[in-house]
C-alpha cells in the first residue's frame, strides 16, 4: 500500500513537472509577448521576464520592440524634368503596439517595406533632378510621412527614411561634370580679373609716387637684386635700367643737317673778285599783289628809273667790299647754285638792268 502511493506521487510530480516546462515561458526585455487563448486575444500583453501559458489553450507570440533597420531595395524613375534615375533609401521602424502588430497585419516587415518601396517611386516621380541631389532633407521628410500613414494601424512607428545614393546615367553625370566645370572657370577668371583690377591701381600709385621721387626707381632695382641673390642661385639676372635705354633710344635717333655757313672774311684777306662785266645776284623784289593799270607812258617810265636806281644802291656796297686789299690768303666762297644763275624776273614798268 505505501509502495503504491509512493509510485502515485512520483507521477504526480513527475505530471507537474512536465506541465511545468510545457507552460513555461521566457520573454526578453526588448520583447513583449502577446497571448491567444483559444484563437481568442487576451487583452494583457506580457512583459518581460518569466510568464505562464496552458498548454494546449493559449499560445504566446513575441514581438521585437527594437528599432529595426530596413534597406528599400533601388527603384528605377523618371524624374519630372525626364531624367533616368535609379534611388535606393534605408527606414529606421519600430513596433510600439505589439497586439496590433500581431493582429492587424500579416508580416508587418513585409508591409512596411513594400510601403516603402512604392512611396520612393512616388517621390521620384513628383521631385526634379535637383532636388533629389540637393534637397534631400525635404525628399526625407516626405517620404518618411507617406509610410507613417498606413504604418500607425499596425502598431509601428517610423523614427526616419534617408535616400542613400541617386545614381544618374553616364552621359548625365559627363554633362554635369562640364557644367561643373565651366562654373569653377568663370569663377577662377572672375577673381582673376579682380585681382588684376585692384593690382593695376596699387601700381599705379605706386608709379606715380616713383616718378616724383626717381631715386625710388634704383631702391626698387637694389630690392630686386637682393632678392633674387637670397635664393643663392649660380646666375644672377640684373633688371636693365631704364633710364639706359631711354639714353640709348635718343642715341638712335638720326641727327638733322646743318647749312652751309659762310666764312666770315679775316682781316688783311682778299676777298675774290667777281668777274668784269658782270654783277652779283640781287634778290628778287617781291611781286605786289596788285598793281593797277598805267595811267599813261609818263608815270612807267619814272617808276622804271626808281627801280634801276635802288638796285644800284643795293649792288654799290657789295661791290666795294669785294674790291678790299687781301693779305695773300684767301678765304673760299661757295659756288652759287643754280638759283643765283635765274634771270631775275621783272617788275611791271621796269627796264632791264644794262651791264657795265
Amino acid at each position: 500500500m505505501v509502495q503504491e502511493l509512493l509510485i502515485a506521487l512520483v507521477v504526480v510530480i513527475l505530471a507537474g513537472l512536465t506541465y511545468t516546462v510545457a507552460a513555461a515561458r521566457v520573454i526578453k526585455q526588448y520583447e513583449r509577448g502577446v497571448v491567444l487563448r483559444f484563437g481568442r486575444l487576451r487583452d494583457e500583453v506580457r512583459g518581460p521576464g518569466f510568464t505562464m501559458v496552458i498548454p494546449g489553450a493559449e499560445r504566446l507570440r513575441k514581438v521585437n520592440m527594437q528599432i529595426v533597420t530596413m534597406p528599400v531595395p533601388a527603384q528605377d524613375g523618371i524624374t519630372r524634368d525626364n531624367v533616368t534615375v535609379r534611388v535606393d533609401a534605408v527606414i529606421y521602424f519600430k513596433v510600439v503596439d505589439a497586439a496590433s502588430a500581431v493582429v492587424q497585419v500579416e508580416d508587418y516587415r513585409f508591409a512596411v517595406s513594400q510601403m516603402a518601396q512604392t512611396s520612393l517611386r512616388s517621390i521620384i516621380g513628383k521631385s526634379d533632378l535637383d532636388d533629389l541631389l540637393s534637397n534631400r532633407e525635404k525628399l526625407n521628410q516626405g517620404l518618411e510621412l507617406m509610410i507613417d500613414s498606413p504604418a500607425v494601424g499596425w502598431g509601428v512607428q517610423i523614427d526616419r527614411v534617408e535616400i542613400k545614393d541617386v545614381s544618374l546615367p553616364e552621359t548625365m553625370k559627363r554633362s554635369m561634370a562640364r557644367q561643373a566645370e565651366a562654373d569653377r572657370e568663370r569663377r577662377a577668371r572672375v577673381i582673376n580679373a579682380d585681382a588684376e583690377l585692384q593690382a593695376s591701381k596699387k601700381l599705379a600709385q605706386a608709379a606715380g609716387e616713383m616718378s616724383a621721387q626717381p631715386a625710388a626707381l634704383q631702391l626698387r632695382l637694389l630690392q630686386t637684386v637682393v632678392a633674387v641673390a637670397a635664393e643663392k642661385n649660380s646666375t644672377l639676372v640684373l633688371p636693365f635700367p631704364v633710364e639706359l635705354l631711354r639714353f640709348l633710344e635718343r642715341a638712335q635717333q638720326p641727327v638733322p643737317q646743318q647749312q652751309p655757313v659762310q666764312a666770315a672774311p679775316q682781316p688783311g684777306a682778299q676777298a675774290p673778285s667777281a668777274p668784269a662785266g658782270t654783277l652779283p645776284p640781287v634778290e628778287p623784289e617781291p611781286e605786289p599783289e596788285s598793281a593797277p593799270e598805267p595811267a599813261h607812258a609818263s608815270s612807267s617810265s619814272s617808276a622804271g628809273a626808281q627801280t634801276v636806281e635802288a638796285a644800284r644802291s643795293r649792288v654799290a656796297p657789295s661791290a666795294s667790299s669785294s674790291a678790299s686789299p687781301s693779305a695773300g690768303r684767301t678765304a673760299s666762297v661757295p659756288k652759287p647754285g643754280p638759283s643765283a644763275a635765274r634771270p631775275r624776273p621783272r617788275s611791271k614798268g621796269s627796264k632791264p638792268l644794262a651791264r657795265h
